[in-house]
């Protein structure tokens, strides 16, 4: 049992941390440049694989993007915790799949994000592995 609540704290932390940075995507100012001069700039250049979208829009769409991923994580490892724990905790592919996306995760927010995203991600995977742990206990 206590395998699972952590499983589904992990994932439930991933869940948030998405629907946060959906709402910071597009709610307030929380993702634009302080300088408005960039966000005007970035809204008028292409990237140099296609001039069918502006840095802007791409930033935007990469943004949805990840936050998508980090709910669609939440949502499949708690939702294989709550309903089909014996499957999950049994199936090392499964098992591993989450642990190398958490790990790439906690990567990702040391080398290139700050520490409230680095925090939560790290307490989601030491939530992680701590549930693996109990489980094979």
């Amino acid at each position: 049992m206590a395998a699972k609540i952590l499983m589904v704290l992990s994932a439930g932390i991933m869940f948030l941390l998405g629907v946060v940075h959906l709402a910071y995507t597009f709610l307030g100012n929380k993702l634009t440049p302080r300088d408005p001069a960039l966000q005007m700039s970035m809204d008028q250049i292409s990237p140099v694989l296609t001039r069918q979208t502006t840095m802007w829009r791409a930033w935007v769409g990469f943004n949805v993007s990840h936050s998508m991923g980090l709910m669609l994580f939440g949502l499949v490892f708690g939702f294989l915790a709550l309903a089909h724990g014996d499957l999950l905790f049994r199936s090392p592919f499964l098992l591993a799949v989450g642990l190398a996306m958490l790990v790439a995760f906690v990567v990702l927010a040391k080398a290139y994000w700050f520490s409230a995203p680095f925090t939560g991600v790290s307490i989601a995977l030491a939530c992680y592995v701590a549930s693996i742990v109990l489980s094979r206990i």
